[in-house]
């Protein structure tokens, strides 16, 4: 390829090897041997190419008016040297030429990442301040195989694709580019052009650590490796933690609408600001943990988060990267965990994003029967593809290294596991053994929990899946997916159903309660009252309740009461805890001001003490996967819609009684077994008027004598009061 042909290329953007001809190069040969500088320097009206060893110049000559200039050196060997210009408007500048840098990325790194196993990938790819060759600049990296050109684009050098042409780096398909002279702060995408169908686009960088805040789409440069974290008592407590024996109370919250301002038009608390707000707040409540909707940078609002675009950023909405990281770091010194809702399922199209990143379906399936999901407008991840695999276990890896993230919440797992995932008859493909399982999806789960516990010993992993998959929560070992903890959303859709209806037919429908320890032991799961309840049609909890306004309030602090003593760990919704009325809008504040009023306030109050009841009684707890933890009393009384049982630790001695009453019907002399002839204490009762109830209840407790019932060798008579649960606590 001539000269000529060579310069067209480079400046019209699809020359495959710029680093071919930007640079020092020998040329020729015998007595016509000699060293040609050539640089594209579209800002300069002059150049000169300066010898670093002797800072001796040499005037390079503008060929064919594309501002490409070129240096011939005879004489010479190949020598350390930078350019100077003089800039169009009469500035001199000096700096290194990046075409004369070697790669940074090693042929160890490549291998790895081409196999799928660089674990911290996120280290090699995308853009990184660093030194190389004794100069401080930036390294960019990107994975596009079928590109015939890649450019960085940016505010340093007016977004011109064709100032800094990347080189392809062998078969591996990573493109890289070390430009000195450049550092954090700088604002870039990748200009990507394919040897197909004529595409070009530019492009998110995947790894990016940082945004720009939305509407705007293009990376920064950011160093995340400077903030000192505070917690390294919290991290060494974790990895002896057995959260199956603990207490697990989880506050979900969404950033973007737990408090606004709205005397600043309505804006953002900041990271920093959530730390002096949200955290003493969950922590004045009890909750042991928050869980955040997606932190990852994504470009709409209304999607919450979960149709992600910066895997590695956390969203610039609240405030850069240390800010989230200094959230994190008062969660933990506030001894409270923090897990993020993470969503590998799938990825928006938005044209600066993952899809078809290289003018093909790069992280994605080509075929739409297995690549996209219709209901939410979203493309699948191709599980099957090595560096797809690798780019989804070094983002796990990257939160729980990087910020101390304790667990991840996984998003839409039935989506992964199912190849007909909300399909019909004829718009999916069968795996190879004709039937409807993801089989890539299912070994994907399994590699991200195995490398997940290796790496972090401690964390959680908890899957959001709505069906009957079996051993979701079981080791890899034995056969299981490998998640901790499981979302129980057939209990969800059973109470919901239940607590909605009138109480005069709950006696028709005591199935709803009862069921869900049928199955309650099968897997380790989390009783959910999260954020999908409150949306789209379906009323906020308390609007959800039936009868007057009392009656509502008190069904509520029944609902709850009841869940507390259900066997599994809890999570709730924000504003729930209070009773907000209307459904959640994540374009503002929950409704805070309702918690001036009494009712409102009443209601916190006694999930405050839910919680801390909770969290101090380990048979509320310490057996919450095992039959061992558990026992009915009553499951039976249907007609007076009541249940009854006991929770135990693992001390069998220690135990509490559990009943509640799902009518507004006060129960005076209600008998139930029990398992000692000693005074049990009332230690809960949701109809104290400290809740605002109406104060039925035992007057403290209640002496058990030894009338056998219920298959106890004990029984008592106690009071249950109008849709209300009471807890009992044997003193000896």
């Amino acid at each position: 390829m001539g000269i000529q042909e060579n310069i067209r290329k480079l400046v019209n953007s699809h020359h495959p090897d710029p680093f071919a001809v930007l640079g020092m190069h020998r040329v020729g040969s015998g007595a016509e041997r000699h060293v040609e500088v050539r640089a594209f320097l579209p800002e300069a009206r002059e150049a000169w190419v300066i010898d670093e060893r002797d800072a001796s110049r040499h005037r390079m000559e503008n060929l064919h008016r594309f501002d490409f200039f070129t240096a011939k050196l005879k004489g010479r060997e190949l020598f350390p040297y930078s350019l100077a210009i003089t800039r169009y408007d009469g500035n001199w500048q000096e700096f290194r030429d990046p075409y004369s840098f070697l790669p940074v990325l090693t042929d160890f790194d490549l291998h790895l990442i081409g196999e799928g196993t660089h674990y911290r990938k996120y280290e090699k790819l995308g853009a990184h301040v660093m030194e190389a060759e004794g100069f401080r600049g930036v390294h960019f990296a990107v994975w596009a195989p079928n590109a015939s050109n890649v450019s960085v684009i940016g505010s340093f050098n007016q977004w011109d694709r064709r100032r800094h042409p990347m080189r392809l780096l062998g078969q591996s398909g990573i493109w890289e580019l070390f430009i000195p002279g450049i550092g954090e702060g700088a604002v870039y995408k990748f200009f990507v052009k394919s040897r197909y169908y004529n595409y070009e686009a530019e492009k998110s960088d995947p790894y990016a650590f940082y945004f720009e805040f939305r509407p705007k789409s293009a990376s920064i440069v950011h160093d995340i490796n400077t903030y000192t974290w505070q917690d390294h008592a919290w991290t060494e407590n974790r990895s002896k933690k057995n959260w199956f024996e603990s207490p697990v109370s989880i506050y979900e919250a969404h950033l973007g609408s737990w408090m606004r301002v709205p005397e600043e038009e309505n804006r953002f608390l900041t990271y920093r600001e959530l730390a002096e707000t949200l955290i003493p707040y969950v922590r004045e409540m009890g909750y042991t943990h928050i869980e955040l909707m997606p932190v990852c940078e994504h470009p709409l609002d209304a999607s919450w988060g979960y149709q992600t675009i910066g895997y590695f950023a956390a969203t610039s909405r609240f405030g850069a990267p240390e800010d989230f990281m200094f959230f994190v770091d008062q969660c933990h010194q506030n001894h409270i965990g923090v897990i993020l809702d993470w969503a590998p399922a799938h990825f928006p199209r938005d044209g600066h994003g993952l899809g078809f990143f290289d003018g093909t379906c790069l992280y994605e399936h080509e075929d739409p029967r297995k690549g996209e999901h219709r209901d939410w407008g979203t493309l699948i991840f191709n599980y099957g593809r090595n560096e797809v695999r690798n780019f989804l276990i070094s983002n796990a890896l990257f939160w729980l290294g990087k910020y101390h993230i304790d667990g991840l919440r996984v998003d839409a797992v039935a989506s992964m596991l199912y190849l007909d995932y909300s399909r019909n008859e004829g718009e999916w493909i069968p795996n190879k053994y004709g039937g409807r399982e993801n089989l890539e999806a299912v070994e994907f789960i399994k590699q991200f929990n195995e490398l997940t516990h290796q790496y972090f010993p401690g964390i959680l992993t908890i899957a959001e899946e709505s069906t009957a998959w079996p051993g979701v929560t079981k080791p890899v070992y034995l056969g299981g997916l490998g998640f901790d903890m499981k979302w129980n959303m057939g209990w969800m859709n059973d109470m919901l159903e239940y607590i909605q209806k009138e109480p005069v037919h709950r006696k028709y429908h005591q199935n709803n309660l009862t069921f869900g320890l049928l199955y309650a032991f099968t897997e380790n799961f989390v009783l959910v009252l999260s954020h999908d309840e409150v949306v789209h049609g379906k009323r906020a909890m308390l609007s959800k309740m039936p009868g007057d306004i009392w009656q509502m309030y008190a069904n509520l602090r029944l609902f709850y009461g009841y869940m507390y003593g259900h066997p599994g760990k809890k999570l709730l919704f924000m504003g729930g805890e209070f009773g907000q009325w209307d459904e959640w809008n994540a374009d503002k504040s929950i409704d805070w001001h309702l918690t001036r009023y009494l009712q409102h306030s009443r209601l916190q109050k006694y999930m405050q003490d839910l919680n801390r009841l909770y969290t101090s009684e380990p048979a509320l707890y310490e057996v919450d996967y095992a039959w061992q933890g558990f026992s009915w009393i009553d499951l039976h009384d249907a007609e007076s819609s009541t249940v009854s049982f006991i929770r135990r630790s693992k001390d069998p001695a220690d135990h509490i009684v559990v009943a509640c009453n799902f009518t507004p019907v006060p129960r005076t002399a209600y008998r139930i077994g029990v398992p000692e002839p000693c005074y049990y204490r009332e230690i809960l009762n949701s109809d104290s008027a400290e809740y605002w109830g109406s104060n039925t209840g035992n007057q403290g407790g209640m002496q058990a004598n030894a009338i056998a019932s219920h298959g106890q060798p004990c029984s008592m008579d106690i009071t249950l009061p109008p849709l209300g649960v009471v807890y009992f606590k044997p003193s000896r």
